[in-house]
């Protein structure tokens, strides 16, 4: 079993011993991930970039991963798919001859 596999497992099993499923409907997780992602945009606000309460962003990071991973359980997407297919789409748009060291969208490159 992959790792992602075993926990998204461990993600629906911990759900439904709590009878969560009933919340846990796409529009809601969407927003939960929304929420957690916020979460860790707070940890560095006012802060420098290099000062960050590591252990806090751990924490937010897992939510924000668990609640992606229960997205794609919802769906049935194959996460090293849709990994890899993006990767590949992306690699079109910001070709290494154009977007190396450059922040730059694709769309101004």
């Amino acid at each position: 079993m992959s790792d992602i596999k075993y926990l998204t497992n461990a993600l629906v099993q911990f759900r439904d011993e709590r009878d969560w499923s009933q919340f846990h409907n796409a529009k809601d997780l969407a927003i939960a991930l929304n929420i957690e992602s916020s979460e860790l945009l707070e940890l560095f606000l006012w802060k420098s970039a290099d000062d960050p309460d590591q252990e806090r962003i751990k924490e937010e990071l897992a939510d924000i991963l668990a609640f992606a991973l229960l997205i794609a359980n919802k769906y049935d997407f194959d996460i090293k798919k849709i990994m890899i297919d993006k990767i590949e789409k992306n690699a079109l748009k910001y070709p290494i001859n154009k977007a190396k060291g450059n922040a730059k969208k694709y769309t101004d490159l």
